[in-house]
This record gives C-alpha cells, structure tokens and sequence, in this order.
C-alpha cells in the first residue's frame, strides 16, 4: 500500500525540505512546479504555473490518472508554494501583481483542494490538506498588503473546509501550519526590501543576523513529526515553533 505526497513549490526551499522528509519515510512523492530540479531521488515532477488558474485541473487530472485508490493507505495535499508579492503600499502594486499574488497564494490551493477532495471522495483512506500559511495571516505589515491578506484567506479556507468535510464520511482533514521564519528565498527578498516600502525591514535583517532563521530541513521535520504524531487535528491552524 502506497503512501503519497502531492505538494506545490516541491523543487526548492521549504517544499524541498518537505519532499525530502516525506521521500524518506517511504511516501511516494509527486510535485507540481514552474520548474524542474536535478532529480536527486525517484520524484514525480509535473510543471503548472499555478498562476494560471486555468491550467491546474489538466495538471491534477493528469496525476490522478496514475494513481490507484485500491492501493492507497494515506494521501496528503500540501499546498506549499506561495509568493511575496511586490513589497510596496497597496497604492503602488499594478493590478497584474496584485492578481499574481493573490491567484498563487489563495486561488491555486482553493482549486487544488477542491479537486483533491472531489477525486478523493470514494477512497477508502487517511486523506490530508496541509496549507503552509504564515503569522502574516494574523500580523498586518505594512508592504505586505496581498501576501497578509491571501495567507489570512488561506486560514480562513482551512476553518470552511475543516466544518465541510467533518460531516463528510471518510472526509479529509485539513490543516493550516505556520513555519516560522525560515531561510528561504522570500526571506532574502524580504530582508533586501527598501525601508520605504517595508517599514519593518530591520526586524528581519536582525532575524538574520542574530541567527533566528530556521533551515526548511528543521521545518521539514517539525511538520511530519506533528503529521506522524497525531498533532494535525482537522481545521487546526497552528505555529510549528509552539512545538
């Protein structure tokens, strides 16, 4: 019996350090990227652009195609990848950013989980969401106006879905994780944002300096240990570094 890891943005920083910790404790690993990585062990790569909505659901069509529910005893959805946005007062985003952010952050993992429930439905086996959202759905930055807000829809999505699929036979538990601050490529895009655009620029540069950040790999770790312990109660949103 087959245990699967569907997961976005699987090619680098913390989606990474996730497939990496999955693949080694036995699961199958798909990931669905803008782009493809030197493969470093048997990983199923799919490219999709999840900012074009419209392209998902051949991807998801596609890799459901070549899976067997019969031979599945647990299958998780990871709704990793996401993106910054343009570090600026909402004044000064173009239209097109704002829909980029938003479309990547909130829109793709709204259409990835409500294909993985519906092509779900009648698999007879533990079935997971877990959406990487951040403690920027709770604290307002200023230049951060579509990331705080998408990732806030992100946690919201969670509550909804956690109350639909509870009254759901065999429903899928979804669950919304926040990371921490983790040394990523958006934390080197955060720490070289101008202080005029991101008044607290200097708070994240002092992260960094002062050896704060945490490695995707730690993270990684966290987030199975919490999946393999039993901590991910449906509709739990929760922070990584309370554990």
């Amino acid at each position: 019996m087959e245990k699967i890891l569907i997961i976005t943005g699987g090619n680098k920083g913390l989606g990474l350090g996730l497939a990496n910790q999955y693949h080694k404790n036995g699961y199958r690993i798909i990931s669905i990227s803008r782009s493809k990585k030197e493969k470093l062990y048997s990983e199923e790569q799919y490219h999709c652009d999840l900012s074009q909505s419209e392209t998902i659901e051949a991807t998801f069509t596609e890799i459901f195609s070549h899976l067997d529910k019969n031979n599945t005893k647990n299958i998780t959805l990871i709704n990793n990848a996401g993106d910054l946005g343009n570090v600026n007062t909402i004044e000064n985003i173009k239209p097109e950013e704002i829909n980029y952010t938003i479309t990547v952050n909130l829109i793709a993992p709204l259409i990835l989980s409500s294909l993985f429930i519906k092509f779900t439905k009648d698999w007879h086996c533990k079935k997971n969401i877990f959406n990487i959202s951040s403690g920027a759905a709770i604290n307002p930055y200023e230049g951060w106006s579509t990331y705080c807000t998408s990732k806030s829809g992100l946690d919201m999505m969670t509550k909804v879905i956690s109350k639909e699929q509870k009254e759901e036979k065999n429903g899928v538990k979804i669950v919304s994780i926040y990371p921490g601050i983790v040394d990523t490529e958006m934390q080197t895009k955060v720490r070289s944002s101008p202080k005029e655009n991101f008044k607290s620029v200097q708070k994240f540069i002092d992260f960094y300096e002062h050896g704060e950040l945490t490695s995707p790999k730690q993270v990684a770790e966290k987030i199975y240990h919490l999946d393999e312990s039993g901590e991910l109660k449906n509709g739990v949103i929760l922070d990584v570094r309370n554990f």
